[in-house]
This record gives structure tokens, C-alpha cells and sequence, in this order.
């Protein structure tokens, strides 16, 4: 008889190691925004529920306290009917567990921070040959709150974190996202962007837009332009850097405008709330990568011409893909003399000065 609750508290004992381990890789005002993800899980929580700050403060309290008792400690196996897995062998855990109903995930993350999940399965399809997997209510998690991503030719979905994900998205959107969302909005026939109206909608969207994080990832797995041996590489080697930021990014934007990617996709079936979404949530690099996209999509809320999004969205895959090459060349350079040094100095003269991110 499989004990579903003594696996999910294995796996969060895992979580918790990861999260004692990294909770230093955020800032302060980031870090306290993945406890409160953490904390509305754990509670039960709809996305827009807020605790109050005295009983928020005491529960951090807690887990850091926690956390610190975690100092040092590895990972533990995962002991599933008298067998013990590594935590990382998702492949032998899953053909242990599947038949129940239940998946789990794990993997590395930014700046190489482990992460684990257990979730119960809701369905199972396929696209492009590669299985996708639509999880359900998560039995254990760690910080992050992930949609979606690929594992092992795998595609995740992972429904419950989708949706807090959306709902922070929206909660947290920079003035220079809010046209573009509250075009998404009425494009889901959401008049206004009020927190009742919000909260009528959100699980609707929220199962709507996962089409998008499907494509996405199928973007990803399809990708033969970034060499994975050299990007594995970078992200190694650089982690926690803006190299590692950087490579992370141009892969995204490489994932999204490729022919089997999620903008592609959206152009194709003319999902105009999905575009007008993708738009609200560029930030950061993604945004200074892709900046056709921004000014294409002010000329299409007016003229609905989707020839326009698909010559930005092929600008951005030609952006993307000049990036990768040059991100290869000078690392595959690096490797013959040996001098990651170098490398390190040449991407930052060549590629991240000029996007002001460093200096030179």
C-alpha cells in the first residue's frame, strides 16, 4: 500500500533543505515574496488571500528556525515501498508512483538551486510525441512557484502553482504592463481589472493560458540552435551571474520564437488575450531582448494585424539565435584556453556592457 502522505513529507523534507541551503540567493523583498507563496500553500490559501502581517512574522519565524536546524544536512533518499530512490531519480520514483495518481518533479533551477515536487496527476496527453503531464494539487513544494518546465522529454504543468503564478503576475504588473494586461483582460471578457473581478476569473484564465506554458516548454525541448552542452556549461560555470542570466534568457526567448514555440503558437491561432499577456509580463532582460515585441503589439492593439507580431516574433528569434552563437563561440574559445576568465570577460565586454548590465 503506497503511504502518499510519508512520501510528500519525504519530499518536503528535501524542500526545506533547498530552501535552507539557497534562501540566500534572493533579495530581502524577494525572498519575502516567495515565503508568502510558500505560506498561502501550506495554508490553503486562495492567491488573493492575504494573512495578516503579525501571524505572517511569526510563521517566517518558524521556518527560519527551521532552517537553521536544516544547516548541513544533504538530501535524503526517498524510501517509496521498501525501496530507496535518490532524490533526483525522477525517472525510477515516477515508474514507482505513477500508477497511484500522484508525479513528482526535480530538478536545478536559477543559480543551480535544487528544487523538488509531489503533486497529484490529472491528465495525461501528448504533443509533438513528448508526454504532457497536468498536475494537479501539490503535496509538497519548496519556494518556487514554477508553472511549468521540461523533464526528461517531460512536459509539467503544474496547474496550482500556474495559477498563483498568474495571480502575482497581475497583483505585482509595472505600470508599463498595465495596457497591454487590461487589453488580456477584456480579451477574456474581464471589463475591469478589480479584485472581484480578478478573483471571478482567475481560474478560468489561468486553465486557458496553459496552452502557452506547454508551447513554450515544447520550444525548449525542440531548440537545436543553443548547443545544451554549452548552455549547461554556462549556467554551471556562472551561476548566480548575469552570464548565467543572460544564457537562461536568450533560451526563453529562443523557446518562444521558434517554430514550435509558445509566440509562434499564439500567432498561429490568433489567441489574442495570450499575446496581450506574454506582453504585460516581459521584465528585465527578457524586455531589453525583445523590444520589437513591445512596439509591435502597440501597433496591433489598434490595427489587429497579426503579420506585424509574426515579423517581431522573427526579429526576436534572430536576435536570439545571434546571441547564442556568439554565447558558444566565445565559451567553446574559452574552453581551448582553459581561461573561463576569459570567458567571463568576453561576455561581458561583447554582450552584457552593451546592454548596460555591467561595466567594462
Amino acid at each position: 500500500m503506497l503511504e502518499v502522505n510519508n512520501i510528500a513529507s519525504q519530499v518536503l523534507l528535501n524542500c526545506s533543505i533547498s530552501d535552507a541551503r539557497h534562501a540566500g540567493l534572493y533579495s530581502v523583498c524577494g525572498l519575502a515574496l516567495r515565503l508568502r507563496d510558500l505560506y498561502k500553500w501550506e495554508k490553503g490559501l486562495y492567491p488573493w488571500q492575504e494573512e495578516e502581517s503579525s501571524v505572517m512574522l511569526e510563521w517566517i519565524g518558524e521556518k527560519e528556525e527551521k532552517w537553521e536546524s536544516l544547516s548541513g544536512k544533504d538530501f535524503s533518499d526517498i524510501e517509496i515501498l521498501g525501496r530507496n530512490y535518490d532524490p533526483f531519480d525522477v525517472e525510477g520514483i515516477n515508474k514507482a508512483i505513477e500508477v497511484y495518481g500522484i508525479f513528482y518533479g526535480a530538478g536545478y533551477v536559477h543559480s543551480l538551486k535544487p528544487s523538488f515536487f509531489l503533486a497529484f496527476l490529472d491528465q495525461k496527453t501528448d504533443i509533438e510525441g513528448y508526454p504532457v503531464y497536468y498536475l494537479g494539487r501539490e503535496l509538497a513544494r519548496d519556494l518556487l512557484t514554477v508553472p511549468a518546465f521540461s523533464q526528461d522529454g517531460c512536459i509539467l504543468i503544474r496547474k496550482e502553482s500556474a495559477e498563483l503564478y498568474l495571480w502575482n503576475q497581475m497583483f505585482f504588473i509595472k505600470k508599463s504592463g498595465k495596457q497591454a494586461l487590461g487589453f488580456a483582460l477584456k480579451s477574456y471578457g474581464v471589463s475591469d481589472g478589480s479584485p472581484d473581478m480578478l478573483h471571478q476569473n482567475l481560474a478560468k484564465i489561468s486553465a486557458a493560458e496553459l496552452e502557452g506554458y506547454v508551447y513554450h516548454e515544447l520550444g525548449e525541448i525542440k531548440d537545436r540552435v543553443f548547443n545544451r552542452r554549452i548552455w549547461r556549461a554556462l549556467v554551471t560555470k556562472f551561476a548566480h551571474t548575469p552570464i548565467e542570466l543572460l544564457a537562461r534568457s536568450v533560451k526563453d526567448l529562443l523557446a518562444d520564437t521558434n517554430d514550435y514555440g509558445k509566440l509562434k503558437h499564439i500567432a498561429r491561432e490568433r489567441r489574442e488575450g495570450s499575446l496581450a499577456f506574454h506582453v504585460a509580463f516581459l521584465d528585465g532582460l527578457r524586455k531589453e531582448l525583445f523590444p520589437e515585441l513591445i512596439v509591435a503589439f502597440q501597433e496591433f492593439s489598434g490595427t489587429r494585424d497579426w503579420q506585424v507580431i509574426e515579423n517581431a516574433v522573427q526579429t526576436g528569434f534572430d536576435t536570439a539565435r545571434n546571441l547564442a552563437q556568439v554565447l558558444s563561440g566565445i565559451y567553446l574559445e574559452g574552453e581551448k584556453r582553459d581561461d573561463m576568465k576569459w570567458v567571463e570577460y568576453e561576455i561581458e565586454k561583447e554582450l552584457l556592457a552593451p546592454l548596460g548590465i555591467v561595466k567594462v
